[in-house]
């Protein structure tokens, strides 16, 4: 999904002979912590609310430039892009701007929680097996064959690093609900199933394990 397919907020944008208090009032009354300032039509960066209340609030605008976030994102920009630039910065707003630099809309980074859950087609039924493995063994193409002999595909595939253990985390969304069958099998390929989310019909290894655990400490 790229930006272009993002529904885009009309926010204010702020200029550079704007006093320091309208842009706190600015932020207040649309309910975020940062706006894009503008040269005319031309994106200069965004201004921070932190920023701004630390300042004479009767300052231009123009006079904490060097403090501005250069950040933005374009429309042919990956929708990942932009939920990491916001994470990773802590943004309330992303402005979307054009080959020149020209805002075509801003988006509400509130809103990303949503755009990634219809990335991901969370609303689909189907369940999530999450397992690990050791960096050098991951191999999709096994993984997927473990899938579909249980009449199943998978259809989101995820992967990250445990950093204390080093191994690697590999999410699956499948398109079936009743996951015995799945797990059962990649525990006999000797998978670690680290937990799994979606219905069965009977029960597995990981459940008999997390019950037997249940019965020692209730002794």
């Amino acid at each position: 999904m790229l930006v272009s397919n993002l529904p885009l907020e009309n926010l204010p944008q702020v200029r550079l002979s704007d006093k320091i208090y309208y842009v706190l009032q600015l932020m207040s009354e649309y309910l975020v912590h940062e706006l894009p300032v503008v040269d005319g039509e031309v994106f200069r960066g965004i201004v921070k609310e932190e920023k701004l209340l630390s300042v004479d609030e009767n300052m231009k605008v123009a006079q904490l430039e060097p403090d501005f976030l250069n950040v933005c994102v374009h429309a042919g920009d990956h929708l990942l892009k932009a939920v990491s630039l916001a994470v990773t910065l802590n943004l309330s707003v992303l402005p979307v701007v054009d080959e020149e630099s020209k805002i075509v809309g801003t988006i509400e980074t509130r809103h990303l929680l949503q755009d990634m859950a219809d990335f991901m087609d969370l609303s689909e039924p189907g369940a999530l097996i999450v397992l690990e493995v050791d960096t050098v063994q991951y191999s999709f193409s096994e993984i997927s064959r473990i899938v579909e002999s249980n009449d199943a595909q998978i259809t989101q595939l995820n992967t990250s690093k445990n950093i204390e253990s080093g191994l690697m985390r590999v999410t699956l969304k499948i398109n079936k609900l009743e996951v015995s069958d799945i797990v059962a099998t990649f525990q006999r390929y000797e998978y670690h199933v680290k937990y799994y989310f979606g219905e069965e019909l009977y029960s597995n290894e990981l459940k008999s394990n997390y019950e037997n655990l249940m019965s020692y400490l209730n002794v």
